[in-house]
């Protein structure tokens, strides 16, 4: 059983991973800047109402907790999608080391993974328009942010091309830089599976100041 702090709970990604945490016995507090979005009870789950641009909140709840997974993102809608997914992760960072706590896990996207040598997704051109400034937020916590960090145990956890809702099948293959694909090209996970690969890492650590990603 591990303590963690999980940010971003609510989301996508994030209530994959909560249910996913919360089912193998570990303790969650979950920051939501909207407890009420949360109507998940369970009596392993802990709520806490706040801001994750508030580093000293982070700190102050990560304090104690074996791991920080974050599955952060503003929004896809949101006009300020890039710089929030920066401050954002600015102030994660900082909570996480302020707390004295070693393992911080990231919810990573699929944009700086290869298809080719030297050519990521990104540079592919596939990408909606729409969708870029998060993307590129994400890449840049990756690049810029965790990849020169050395004070923590990050793992970056980049999933599939496409992530979608599907069946918990624990059937997977695992990576790191490549975009993993089937023999017909392409590239899914179903959220449940992601989740279950997060908690596996949370569990067993495999992978170490490095990302990793998942695919069929």
């Amino acid at each position: 059983m591990a303590k963690i702090l999980l940010v971003g709970a609510t989301g996508f990604v994030g209530s994959a991973i909560l249910k996913e945490a919360l089912s193998r016995g570990h303790l969650v507090t979950a920051i939501l800047r909207t407890p009420a979005k949360l109507t998940l009870e369970d009596d392993k789950l802990r709520v806490v109402a706040g801001d994750v641009m508030d580093a000293q909140l982070i700190a102050k709840e990560a304090k104690g907790q074996d791991a920080v997974i974050s599955a952060y993102n503003p929004g896809w809608t949101n006009p300020a999608l890039y710089e929030d997914t920066l401050k954002a992760y600015t102030s994660i960072i900082e909570g996480v080391k302020a707390a004295g706590v070693q393992r911080l896990l990231v919810v990573g996207g699929a944009g700086t993974l290869f298809v080719k040598p030297g050519v990521t997704v990104i540079d592919t051109g596939v990408l909606p328009e729409a969708i870029l400034p998060g993307v590129k937020g994400t890449a840049k916590v990756y690049t810029d942010y965790l990849k020169p960090e050395k004070a923590l145990d990050w793992v970056f956890f980049s999933p599939a091309g496409h992530i979608a809702p599907g069946e918990r099948t624990g059937t997977f293959r695992l990576g790191l830089d490549d975009l993993i694909v089937d023999e017909q090209g392409n590239s899914n996970i179903s959220v449940e599976d992601y989740a279950m690969a997060m908690i596996d890492e949370l569990e067993k650590p495999a992978h170490h100041q490095q990302r990793f990603t998942i695919g069929y």
